[in-house]
């Protein structure tokens, strides 16, 4: 009973151990750059409503400089997810988790006053030999910038280009210092705005440049896809632009390293969109964030435990762990019935003796019938009695079953009956005449004589 009881103990604890170990809180490493960015702050923002929320998945930031050093810090494993731009290499350990937000590239040219001397510029075609101011240092923006003029013909050697930090990027449009601006960002980007407005201070409205071929550009590089920015995006009066204008757009992601586990990540995707609602007052980017693109021809294959949650195929936990707990249930039936046979092993002696006794009980019903003296039939009552403490003793230790104690009590009654029958027997018979010779019958006969 004892081994029984400490294997029951064990698997239980097991069990209780093994809940814990999976339902505890998980961290995930995420690198998000750059330092001061709004994907920073989002970021931030769902680490502490995850922690607040008791998630199960608790989020780590990693600042890093930009996207491309966040997607280089995630093929090196040094981290578990990442906020990368989908025209960026991405790494090959990357999976998609969700589509954080779509980004738009802006193509402006600044009111003629104070712009340098030459030809107005209506057409991306007309860009060879301008300045092109770059908002931002990544150099995803400059790629972006050679995929749209090579569609146009214009060679990018013959074109200056020239970065501008985020920082200096509003002195830079408002000192002229470029013909041509290019920003790339939500559509409700404040920098861009704030850049497109600083262009028209000193009186005018831009001149937004249409990619009129977005479309083949996107059939030509999946990673980009056709878009609109509305009349009226970047405020002003009147409205900038002033009329709905082609472009081209691309997607941040939040992606996965490969090999995490599809529970881990599906419970991840499932906090990202229950607080995107809570978020979205205080970061209205929050409400950009969509589910990942599921289809096998995707820019970025989808990582399993998000198509789970996208697909309502989630498993529980007991779906989980159920072959877990099968075997664990199986093998606490073995370990009570190789409980219960040690058990009976061990008390296999003492099943033995009783056996014996029991056996001497239904011999003493064949001696008792035949019994001739009261003397000896009171011995066998007390040898049974012995015989029953034992049974007892026996049937308390576990040693027989109730079959057996119920055998034994036919055999003792038996028994009983036996001595009664022939006790009666023996009262009725009639007693033996002493002997001539002997007791008080010669010693009479002498006196009288």
């Amino acid at each position: 009973m004892f081994i029984v009881v400490a294997g029951i103990l064990a698997i239980v604890g097991a069990l209780i151990g093994g809940y814990y170990f999976a339902m505890r809180p998980v961290p995930l490493k995420i690198a998000v750059g750059p330092p001061n960015s709004d994907d920073l702050r989002v970021v931030q923002a769902l680490t502490q409503a995850f922690s607040q929320n008791h998630g199960y998945v608790r989020l780590r930031p990693v600042q890093t400089e930009g996207a491309a050093e966040s997607a280089q810090a995630l093929a090196e494993g040094k981290v578990d997810l990442a906020i990368i731009r989908g025209d960026l290499n991405v790494p090959k350990n990357a999976q998609a988790v969700a589509t954080l937000r779509k980004n738009v590239a802006v193509l402006w040219v600044p009111p003629a006053k104070g712009r340098r001397k030459g030809a107005k510029i209506t057409k991306i075609s007309q860009l060879a030999g301008r300045k092109i101011g770059v908002i931002g240092r990544t150099p995803a923006n400059v790629n972006l910038l050679k995929v749209i003029l090579q569609q146009y013909g214009v060679d990018p050697g013959k074109v200056e280009i020239v970065q501008f930090p985020i920082t200096e990027a509003i002195d830079a449009v408002r000192n002229q210092k470029a013909d041509v601006w290019l920003a790339a960002g939500p559509v409700n980007s404040k920098i861009t705005t704030e850049a497109i407005a600083a262009s028209g201070k000193d009186g005018g409205t831009p001149t937004f440049l249409a990619i009129d071929s977005a479309e083949a550009i996107a059939q030509n590089h999946p990673v980009y896809e056709s878009a609109d920015i509305p009349a009226g995006a970047y405020g002003g009066s009147p409205d900038r632009p002033e009329d709905e204008v082609k472009t081209i757009s691309f997607n941040h992601h939040i992606v996965a390293r490969k090999g995490l586990s599809d529970s881990t990540i599906s419970a991840f995707a499932r906090q990202l969109f229950s607080v995107r609602q809570q978020l979205m007052s205080e970061f209205p980017l929050a409400a950009k964030i969509e589910t990942p693109d599921t289809d096998k021809d995707a820019a970025i294959p989808v990582h399993p435990g998000a198509a789970a949650f996208v697909d309502g195929e989630e498993k529980t936990f007991l779906d989980r762990y159920s072959d877990y707990i099968w075997w664990a249930l199986m093998a606490l039936s073995a370990m009570g019935s190789i409980g219960a046979w040690f058990a009976g092993y061990l008390k296999k002696d003492e099943r033995f003796i009783n056996s014996s006794m029991r056996d001497r009980l239904l011999e003493m019903i064949t001696i008792a019938r035949k019994s001739d003296s009261s003397e000896e039939l009171d011995n066998m009552q007390s040898e049974a009695d012995d015989i029953l403490r034992n049974t007892l003793a026996c049937f308390e230790d576990g040693a027989i079953e109730h079959a057996a104690l119920t055998a034994f009590n036919i055999a003792l009654e038996q028994f009983h009956n036996a001595v009664a029958d022939r006790k009666l027997i023996l009262m009725s018979m009639p007693q033996t005449p002493p002997r001539a010779g002997t007791g008080n019958g010669p010693q009479l006969r002498a006196t009288g004589t």
